[in-house]
Protein backbone atom coordinates (compact mmCIF):
# COMPACT_ATOMS: atom_id res chain seq x y z
CA UNK A 1 0.00 0.00 0.00
CA UNK A 2 2.82 2.48 1.32
CA UNK A 3 4.47 1.51 -2.49
CA UNK A 4 0.96 2.22 -4.54
CA UNK A 5 0.87 5.74 -2.54
CA UNK A 6 4.87 6.47 -3.30
CA UNK A 7 4.17 5.73 -6.93
CA UNK A 8 1.11 7.92 -7.54
CA UNK A 9 2.89 10.65 -6.05
CA UNK A 10 5.75 10.11 -8.07
CA UNK A 11 3.48 10.11 -11.23
CA UNK A 12 1.82 12.98 -9.84
CA UNK A 13 5.47 15.11 -9.86
CA UNK A 14 6.22 13.94 -13.13
CA UNK A 15 3.28 14.96 -14.85
CA UNK A 16 2.86 18.37 -13.05
CA UNK A 17 6.48 19.12 -13.91
CA UNK A 18 5.43 18.44 -17.52
CA UNK A 19 2.49 20.73 -17.38
CA UNK A 20 3.98 23.59 -15.68
CA UNK A 21 7.64 23.56 -17.97
CA UNK A 22 5.24 25.44 -20.33
CA UNK A 23 5.29 29.14 -20.89
CA UNK A 24 1.92 30.70 -20.88
CA UNK A 25 2.80 31.24 -24.44
CA UNK A 26 3.62 28.00 -25.35
CA UNK A 27 -0.21 26.98 -23.43
CA UNK A 28 -1.99 29.35 -26.03
CA UNK A 29 -0.17 27.70 -28.75
CA UNK A 30 -1.16 23.64 -27.75
CA UNK A 31 -4.80 25.73 -27.10
CA UNK A 32 -4.90 26.67 -30.39
CA UNK A 33 -3.61 23.40 -32.22
CA UNK A 34 -6.09 21.49 -30.31
CA UNK A 35 -9.02 24.18 -31.28
CA UNK A 36 -9.67 24.61 -27.69
CA UNK A 37 -8.97 28.48 -27.93
CA UNK A 38 -11.94 30.59 -28.17
CA UNK A 39 -11.32 34.24 -30.25
CA UNK A 40 -12.86 36.94 -28.95
CA UNK A 41 -11.91 39.91 -31.39
CA UNK A 42 -12.99 38.79 -34.69
CA UNK A 43 -10.48 39.98 -36.66
CA UNK A 44 -7.69 38.17 -34.76
CA UNK A 45 -10.19 34.95 -35.36
CA UNK A 46 -10.19 35.76 -39.55
CA UNK A 47 -6.37 36.30 -39.31
CA UNK A 48 -5.76 33.10 -37.35
CA UNK A 49 -8.44 31.17 -40.03
CA UNK A 50 -6.55 32.37 -42.87
CA UNK A 51 -3.19 31.55 -41.52
CA UNK A 52 -4.07 28.01 -41.38
CA UNK A 53 -5.21 28.28 -44.98
CA UNK A 54 -1.92 29.36 -46.01
CA UNK A 55 -0.03 26.71 -44.01
CA UNK A 56 -2.50 23.99 -45.65
CA UNK A 57 -1.93 25.18 -48.95
CA UNK A 58 1.77 25.05 -48.52
CA UNK A 59 1.52 21.80 -46.99
CA UNK A 60 -0.72 20.71 -50.20
CA UNK A 61 1.79 22.07 -52.60
CA UNK A 62 4.60 19.93 -51.34
CA UNK A 63 2.52 17.06 -51.38
CA UNK A 64 2.88 13.96 -54.36
CA UNK A 65 0.41 14.80 -57.04
CA UNK A 66 -0.51 11.29 -56.08
CA UNK A 67 -1.18 11.93 -52.63
CA UNK A 68 -2.83 15.27 -53.25
CA UNK A 69 -5.03 13.36 -55.10
CA UNK A 70 -6.34 10.67 -53.25
CA UNK A 71 -6.78 13.59 -50.65
CA UNK A 72 -9.16 15.61 -52.69
CA UNK A 73 -11.06 11.89 -53.33
CA UNK A 74 -11.62 11.89 -49.88
CA UNK A 75 -12.77 15.21 -48.68
CA UNK A 76 -15.50 15.20 -51.48
CA UNK A 77 -16.43 11.74 -50.39
CA UNK A 78 -16.02 13.06 -46.42
CA UNK A 79 -18.44 15.83 -47.45
CA UNK A 80 -21.21 13.65 -48.48
CA UNK A 81 -20.88 10.61 -46.22
CA UNK A 82 -21.17 11.53 -43.61
CA UNK A 83 -20.66 15.14 -43.15
CA UNK A 84 -22.91 16.32 -45.85
CA UNK A 85 -26.55 15.41 -44.40
CA UNK A 86 -28.66 18.03 -46.78
CA UNK A 87 -26.87 16.72 -50.00
CA UNK A 88 -27.46 12.67 -48.76
CA UNK A 89 -31.81 14.13 -48.24
CA UNK A 90 -31.24 15.88 -51.48
CA UNK A 91 -30.06 12.60 -53.30
CA UNK A 92 -32.39 10.48 -51.50
CA UNK A 93 -35.06 12.92 -52.30
CA UNK A 94 -34.33 11.85 -56.18
CA UNK A 95 -34.03 8.65 -55.60
CA UNK A 96 -37.80 8.72 -54.01
CA UNK A 97 -39.26 10.21 -57.12
CA UNK A 98 -39.17 6.74 -59.20
CA UNK A 99 -37.72 3.57 -58.95
CA UNK A 100 -37.51 3.59 -62.71
CA UNK A 101 -33.72 3.39 -63.79
CA UNK A 102 -34.07 6.00 -66.64
CA UNK A 103 -35.85 8.49 -64.94
CA UNK A 104 -33.50 8.27 -62.01
CA UNK A 105 -30.18 8.35 -64.53
CA UNK A 106 -31.52 11.68 -66.03
CA UNK A 107 -32.02 13.77 -62.39
CA UNK A 108 -28.70 12.38 -60.97
CA UNK A 109 -27.13 13.16 -64.35
CA UNK A 110 -28.43 16.64 -64.31
CA UNK A 111 -27.50 17.11 -60.79
CA UNK A 112 -24.06 16.14 -61.52
CA UNK A 113 -23.55 18.17 -64.55
CA UNK A 114 -25.01 21.37 -63.06
CA UNK A 115 -23.00 21.17 -59.58
CA UNK A 116 -19.83 20.80 -61.53
CA UNK A 117 -19.96 23.97 -63.26
CA UNK A 118 -20.99 25.81 -60.41
CA UNK A 119 -18.22 24.71 -58.24
CA UNK A 120 -15.52 24.79 -60.84
CA UNK A 121 -16.99 28.50 -61.49
CA UNK A 122 -17.31 29.24 -57.66
CA UNK A 123 -13.34 27.68 -57.73
CA UNK A 124 -12.16 29.91 -60.01
CA UNK A 125 -13.41 32.94 -58.22
CA UNK A 126 -15.51 33.49 -61.34
CA UNK A 127 -19.09 33.46 -59.37
CA UNK A 128 -19.31 34.17 -55.75
CA UNK A 129 -22.53 34.11 -54.13
CA UNK A 130 -22.97 34.24 -50.11
CA UNK A 131 -23.46 31.00 -47.76
CA UNK A 132 -26.91 33.14 -46.24
CA UNK A 133 -28.36 32.81 -49.84
CA UNK A 134 -26.82 29.52 -50.87
CA UNK A 135 -27.72 27.64 -47.43
CA UNK A 136 -31.45 28.30 -47.22
CA UNK A 137 -32.38 27.75 -50.69
CA UNK A 138 -30.42 24.25 -51.06
CA UNK A 139 -32.57 23.45 -47.76
CA UNK A 140 -35.68 24.38 -50.20
CA UNK A 141 -34.32 22.42 -53.17
CA UNK A 142 -34.73 19.54 -50.44
CA UNK A 143 -38.36 20.59 -49.55
CA UNK A 144 -39.62 21.35 -53.24
CA UNK A 145 -38.16 17.47 -54.83
CA UNK A 146 -39.77 16.15 -51.75
CA UNK A 147 -43.12 17.77 -51.77
CA UNK A 148 -43.07 16.23 -55.55
CA UNK A 149 -42.28 12.87 -54.64
CA UNK A 150 -45.72 13.17 -52.64
CA UNK A 151 -47.62 14.89 -54.88
CA UNK A 152 -47.10 13.17 -58.68
CA UNK A 153 -46.93 9.46 -58.63
CA UNK A 154 -44.58 9.83 -61.63
CA UNK A 155 -41.74 12.23 -62.67
CA UNK A 156 -42.76 15.16 -65.31
CA UNK A 157 -40.47 15.98 -68.04
CA UNK A 158 -39.28 18.55 -66.86
CA UNK A 159 -37.74 17.23 -63.31
CA UNK A 160 -34.22 17.11 -65.13
CA UNK A 161 -34.39 20.67 -65.57
CA UNK A 162 -35.61 21.28 -62.30
CA UNK A 163 -33.09 19.30 -60.52
CA UNK A 164 -30.59 21.17 -62.82
CA UNK A 165 -31.24 24.45 -61.06
CA UNK A 166 -30.89 22.99 -58.07
CA UNK A 167 -27.71 21.47 -58.67
CA UNK A 168 -26.33 24.65 -59.67
CA UNK A 169 -26.95 25.80 -55.68
CA UNK A 170 -25.29 22.42 -54.45
CA UNK A 171 -22.13 23.03 -56.86
CA UNK A 172 -21.82 26.33 -54.81
CA UNK A 173 -22.42 24.73 -51.22
CA UNK A 174 -19.80 22.00 -52.29
CA UNK A 175 -17.27 25.23 -53.36
CA UNK A 176 -17.42 26.74 -49.95
CA UNK A 177 -16.33 23.39 -48.37
CA UNK A 178 -13.77 22.90 -51.08
CA UNK A 179 -12.41 26.27 -50.44
CA UNK A 180 -11.97 25.62 -46.65
CA UNK A 181 -9.71 23.23 -47.45
CA UNK A 182 -7.42 25.52 -50.30
CA UNK A 183 -6.72 24.63 -53.57
CA UNK A 184 -3.03 25.14 -54.71
CA UNK A 185 -2.94 27.65 -57.29
CA UNK A 186 -0.38 24.75 -59.64
CA UNK A 187 -3.31 22.12 -59.38
CA UNK A 188 -6.23 23.52 -59.41
CA UNK A 189 -7.49 21.45 -62.31
CA UNK A 190 -6.55 18.09 -60.71
CA UNK A 191 -7.85 19.58 -57.47
CA UNK A 192 -11.43 20.15 -58.29
CA UNK A 193 -11.63 16.80 -60.27
CA UNK A 194 -10.57 14.57 -57.57
CA UNK A 195 -13.00 16.54 -55.47
CA UNK A 196 -15.93 15.83 -57.88
CA UNK A 197 -14.82 12.32 -58.30
CA UNK A 198 -15.26 12.01 -54.45
CA UNK A 199 -18.95 13.69 -54.16
CA UNK A 200 -19.86 11.63 -57.06
CA UNK A 201 -18.49 8.36 -55.05
CA UNK A 202 -20.55 9.76 -51.94
CA UNK A 203 -23.54 10.31 -53.82
CA UNK A 204 -23.41 6.63 -54.98
CA UNK A 205 -23.00 4.73 -51.84
CA UNK A 206 -26.21 7.03 -50.61
CA UNK A 207 -28.04 5.44 -53.60
CA UNK A 208 -26.83 1.63 -53.03
CA UNK A 209 -27.76 1.98 -49.82
CA UNK A 210 -30.72 3.69 -50.67
CA UNK A 211 -31.50 0.74 -53.17
CA UNK A 212 -30.41 -2.25 -50.95
CA UNK A 213 -32.70 -1.02 -48.24
CA UNK A 214 -36.17 -1.03 -50.75
CA UNK A 215 -34.92 -3.73 -53.03
CA UNK A 216 -36.83 -6.64 -52.20
CA UNK A 217 -40.83 -4.40 -51.98
CA UNK A 218 -40.10 -1.74 -54.48
CA UNK A 219 -42.64 -3.87 -56.53
CA UNK A 220 -45.17 -3.88 -53.93
CA UNK A 221 -48.79 -2.05 -53.87
CA UNK A 222 -48.30 -0.66 -50.81
CA UNK A 223 -44.79 0.52 -51.40
CA UNK A 224 -46.10 4.44 -52.42
CA UNK A 225 -48.27 4.82 -49.76
CA UNK A 226 -46.10 3.32 -46.92
CA UNK A 227 -42.74 3.86 -48.02
CA UNK A 228 -42.24 6.50 -50.85
CA UNK A 229 -44.71 9.43 -49.33
CA UNK A 230 -44.13 8.30 -45.30
CA UNK A 231 -40.28 9.25 -46.25
CA UNK A 232 -40.46 12.26 -48.44
CA UNK A 233 -42.94 13.60 -46.13
CA UNK A 234 -39.70 13.20 -43.38
CA UNK A 235 -37.38 14.77 -46.08
CA UNK A 236 -39.47 17.73 -46.81
CA UNK A 237 -39.81 18.36 -42.96
CA UNK A 238 -36.18 17.85 -42.44
CA UNK A 239 -35.37 20.41 -44.61
CA UNK A 240 -38.20 23.01 -44.57
CA UNK A 241 -36.75 23.16 -40.85
CA UNK A 242 -33.05 23.78 -41.86
CA UNK A 243 -34.43 26.59 -44.35
CA UNK A 244 -36.16 28.23 -40.96
CA UNK A 245 -32.92 27.86 -39.20
CA UNK A 246 -30.79 28.90 -42.06
CA UNK A 247 -32.39 32.12 -42.07
CA UNK A 248 -33.15 33.02 -39.45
Amino acid sequence: MRLLKTLIFCIFLSTSSVVFAHTPDELILFEIEQGQLDFQDQQIKAEYIAALKRQRMRRLAAMPWQERFLLFIKAGIDHIVPKGLDHILFVLGLFFSSLIFRSLLWQVTAFTLAHTITLALAALDIVQVPSTIVEPLIALSIVWVAVENCLFKKTNKWRPLIVFGFGLLHGLGFAAVLGEYGLPKGNLVPSLLAFNIGVELGQLLVLIAAAALVWFIRRKSWYRQRIQIPASIVIALVGLFWFVERVF
